[in-house]
């Protein structure tokens, strides 16, 4: 891998390296410039990987996520409440980011969801608003990202936006979950449709086929069939030659220069000594939280807010996506442990009719087993009756559930709180969050709907429903696009409104949440990679 020293100007930074960081290394890189990027976790491979959970959340070589200890987040309902210590944001922090240990759901959004403001209307106490883009701006690069990464699906989804190509793979297997899905859908008027998968149903690439071992969501794929960007992109970008990637690199400032313009990061290194890589343009994809927060601790005296953020927008309307449902007991066992996350998804409500009173939309589906450490409402927790009935927990338990879209409210905010500080001495984020009624609303509707769906295909027991909003990995909203600098961070091109060498290019670029947003991510990364090379190309950065 190509190296370069802290002194050396190089073309671009990159901040972080998972759904858009990923991306724009390869992209950038390839398109011939040099490029470094800084990612705050380790740089693990597939030797790493194992389906011990205890290993995987805990180890702290192997660990995939952040870990609360080292980065504490503070919560709180509003302004008027001091806030506690509670973590808010779940994300990978590693090479590869979250796309490490995803479930790989990638769904298109709907069209309407670009412009929802004007077809839809602004819900009181929302800050909706139309994207400064539309669908067909962005189709070509969602069928880009279905192929240059590997996607399996099945077109012709009749709920689904149009679409240039099909998927360059099959579907995966059908499920246990998703014949089941299936069955209650034909039950209930429903469609369901083959779940596209961010995971290879074939060898792809030089990339081996899923093995079905089950272990998607929170695990990293031991076989590489998991199209994460750590094997699908970065990859690609050491190639060049061009890109170097710097693990353990905690990023605590973007520099500025007395024109008005980036000059580099500082962060600290594996051993917290302060380093200063200098660049001639600086690229967030962070997330949602990271990302604002990164801006806001670059505060300077013509951004005493924080950089970029002379709109005071840094921070404000995040969004993630709620995940409503109810679990169930079968008379029969359904294995659901087994195989790849999903399997059929019923795309019906991908935007819930007005007339019902609610706002937005989301997919249902069915699958996924039990944890061997579970029981079931009214039954015994512990003991020789709890061991009776454990291997029915495991076995023939399953869940419905809904991802679904969540409002943007100007006052849901992620700032720097005043008092708790990190493992490195600096602040950590606070979010101020209240769930907009509407949500709530959602929630409850997607959650009943899951109880019918496993009522329908053939349930002995359902649980209560749960819905609504829960920790999250989906991180949004919270440095809007537009086309105004006095409501929004950065225009079409990515471009910071304030700072025209400063990109950001991750889920806080998003004006609506939509559902599942990896895929969107990753579009508006090749998207943005295509405008950023041609500025650096023509000298307009």
């Amino acid at each position: 891998m190509r190296t370069y020293r802290p002194t050396d100007e190089v073309d671009f930074v990159i901040v972080g390296s998972g759904a858009a960081g990923g991306v724009l290394a390869r992209e950038l890189a390839r398109a011939g410039f040099s490029v470094v990027v800084l990612e705050q976790g380790p740089w693990l491979t597939e030797k790493d990987f194992s389906h011990d959970p205890l290993d995987m959340l805990y180890h702290p070589e192997r660990r995939l996520d952040n870990a609360l200890h080292e980065q504490p987040q503070t919560r709180r309902a509003n302004e008027t409440e001091a806030a506690r210590k509670r973590r808010f944001a779940h994300y990978g922090r590693l090479v590869g980011g979250g796309t490490v240990h995803y479930s790989a759901d990638y769904w298109r959004f709907p069209e309407v969801e670009f412009k929802l403001a004007t077809l839809r209307g602004v819900p009181e106490g929302s800050s909706v608003a139309d994207w400064p883009i539309t669908y067909q701006d962005l189709e070509p690069y969602y069928a880009k990202v279905d192929w240059e990464i590997g996607v399996s699906g099945k077109a012709g989804n009749p709920f689904e936006a149009p679409r240039s190509k099909a998927y360059p793979l099959p579907p995966l297997p059908i499920t246990s979950g998703g014949v089941l899905c299936e069955r209650g859908a034909a039950n209930l008027g429903w469609h369901a449709w083959p779940s596209p998968k961010a995971i290879l149903s074939r060898p792809y690439r030089g990339r081996p086929a899923c093995v079905q071992c089950g272990s998607c969501l929170n695990y990293g794929c031991e076989v590489q069939a998991k199209s994460s960007t750590l094997v699908a992109m970065i990859p690609g970008a050491v190639a060049t030659s061009r890109c170097e990637i710097r693990p353990h690199s905690y990023v605590r400032r973007i520099e500025m220069g007395a024109n008005g313009r980036v000059t580099g990061v500082s962060y600290f290194d594996k051993d917290r000594k302060d380093v200063l890589q200098r660049a001639k343009a600086v690229v967030l994809s962070a997330n949602g939280v990271e990302t604002p927060k990164v801006l806001l601790l670059s505060a300077t005296g013509a951004f005493p807010n924080g950089l970029a953020n002379s709109s005071g927008e840094v921070g404000r309307n995040f969004m993630n996506n709620m995940f409503c449902g109810a679990e169930a007991l079968f008379d029969h066992e359904l294995n659901g442990w087994k195989s790849a996350a999903g399997g059929r998804t019923i795309f019906d409500f991908l935007e819930v009719p007005k007339q019902l009173g609610l706002y937005g939309g989301g997919g249902l589906g069915l699958g996924g087993g039990g944890d061997p450490g579970v029981s079931w409402p009214g039954e015994p927790r512990w003991g020789r009756e709890w061991k009776k009935r454990a291997k029915v927990y495991f076995n023939n338990r399953a869940g419905a559930g809904a991802i679904t879209t969540q409002l943007p409210v100007s006052t849901n905010r992620v700032d720097l709180d005043p008092v708790e500080k990190d493992a490195w001495g600096l602040p950590v984020p606070r979010l101020t969050f209240t769930q907009h009624p509407l949500d709530v609303k959602l929630g409850q509707w997607f959650a009943a709907r899951a109880r019918e769906l496993l009522q329908a295909a053939g349930a002995a027991k359902v649980s209560e429903s749960f819905g609504g909003e829960q920790v999250q990995q989906h991180l949004l909203g919270t440095c809007r696009m537009g086309n105004d600098p006095r409501t929004s961070v950065i225009d079409v091109d990515h471009r910071a409104h304030d700072v025209p060498n400063l990109f950001i290019v991750d889920g806080s670029s998003f004006v609506t949440s939509g559902p599942a947003p990896t895929l969107t991510i990753q579009a508006l990364a090749f998207r943005a990679a295509d405008r950023i090379a041609q500025l650096a190309k023509t000298q307009s950065i």
